[in-house]
């Protein structure tokens, strides 16, 4: 390269790189444009774009989808004063078949108060005087029944139905509990 080339070459590599600063610097974006046009900025507002939200217009769910307001119904105000008739209606999707999500879900929010087996020895269960769930009590409960107590709770036990939020993965403890108690003997003496 002759010598009065590099002068201009180096000019040339100093301007190209001073051009990056000048466009991210004062060109606008277009997220600027977007508020200086008055409607873009409320129009998420716009009851077009929610044209379902009126009350005036029915939302109807077709079947086999999941509803707008959610997949399961809501029998907490009967559970709560010792209603059970809706919890024992309830089916089990998936009865009889446990999975190692069960188990891992049974491990991490259930066996520390009824322990590795269920029998109601988890480290924390004494403290708490947790149920045993291998009694003939516990083995009468009806799947919906379990279910019913892992989403509200019952007694000293908490609701788990915020922590557990799937469904399936509710039924899946509920079969676990069952494996359980298939595998265990059944105790004598009471509940």
């Amino acid at each position: 390269m002759r010598r009065s080339a590099r002068p201009a070459a180096a000019l040339a590599l100093l301007l190209a790189a001073s051009g990056c600063n000048t466009w991210y610097n004062d060109v606008p974006s277009p997220d600027a444009l977007m508020a200086s046009i008055p409607w873009f900025d409320h129009m998420i507002a716009s009851r077009a774009v929610w044209p379902y939200s009126r009350a005036d217009v029915p939302r109807y769910t077709p079947p086999g989808t999941v509803p707008v307001t959610g997949g399961e119904a809501d029998w907490s105000a009967e559970w709560l004063v010792a209603n059970t008739t809706t919890a024992d209606k309830l089916a089990n999707p998936t009865s009889g078949v446990a999975t190692a999500r069960g188990d891992t879900l049974y491990h991490t929010f259930c066996g520390v108060c009824h322990g590795v087996a269920g029998a109601g020895d988890g480290p924390v269960g004494p403290k708490l005087a947790a149920r045993s769930l291998l009694t003939p009590l516990a083995r009468g409960y009806t799947d919906g029944y379990l279910y019913s107590i892992l989403r509200y709770g019952r007694g000293i036990m908490g609701k788990y139905g915020d922590k557990i939020t799937e469904q399936d993965d509710r039924w899946q403890v509920v079969n676990y509990v069952r494996q359980l108690q298939a595998a265990a003997p059944l105790p004598t003496g009471g509940p």
